[in-house]
């Protein structure tokens, strides 16, 4: 039931349903933890968050879920101490610290651990690039942008999917190169779908 309402995005229904089975004295498993944290993590809960990381510390869950909450509060120095004290770090790790950042604007930390990730050895996914546009995005960086996209193919051989695509549109259209945004719609391989064309539309019409 707790992971249905996190699902659905009724996070303080979650949250009330994991307090009644504290209640009840029901022992919580990993899945109820995973999914109590998502709920506070999607209801910027920061408190609610803290207390449920001290009822858990010890038990063995990876630091990454801990990273999430933290980032999506907003507390991104705690999402990057957590980060930094992590000994074993998975592409997954690199994606929610990346994705922390992107989400709050801060498009060059973004990409800066990015680099970092590299460096380390470990291999980016299509989310993780997914994550990286978004950054471009959200900072107006146009150039990087058009940079790491040419990279999805060329130099990580992920092929780009409609996501992909889509931050590449919002971020041309978005700096107001809309013939630009407009001639990389036509050139596309696969035909775009209703979210790219109402972005491009929105861009076009902003009032």
């Amino acid at each position: 039931m707790i992971s249905g309402y996190v699902r659905i995005g009724r996070s303080q229904e979650a949250l009330d349903l994991y307090r009644q089975m504290q209640q009840k004295c029901v022992r919580p498993n990993m899945k109820t933890y995973s999914s109590a944290l998502l709920a506070r993590a999607n209801f910027a809960s920061l408190e609610q968050g803290i207390q449920i990381h001290k009822e858990i510390i010890g038990c063995g869950f990876r630091p990454d879920v801990f990273v999430d909450m933290y980032a999506k509060c907003g507390n991104l120095e705690k999402a990057r101490e957590v980060f930094d004290k992590i000994h074993r770090l998975i592409v997954g790790s690199w994606n929610v610290m990346i994705a922390g950042y992107a989400m709050h604007g801060c498009g060059k930390e973004a990409l800066k651990m990015f680099e970092q990730m590299q460096h380390s050895g470990t291999k980016p996914d299509p989310v993780t690039l997914l994550y990286v546009l978004s950054a471009c995005c959200h900072a107006g960086l146009v150039d990087e942008g058009r940079h790491y996209f040419h990279c999805l193919s060329t130099l990580y051989h992920i092929t780009p999917a409609m996501e992909h695509y889509g931050c590449m549109v919002y971020l041309l259209g978005r700096a107001g190169l809309l013939n630009e945004a407009n001639d990389f719609i036509n050139k596309t391989p696969i035909k775009p779908d209703e979210l790219c064309g109402d972005v491009f539309w929105c861009l076009w019409n902003p009032y």
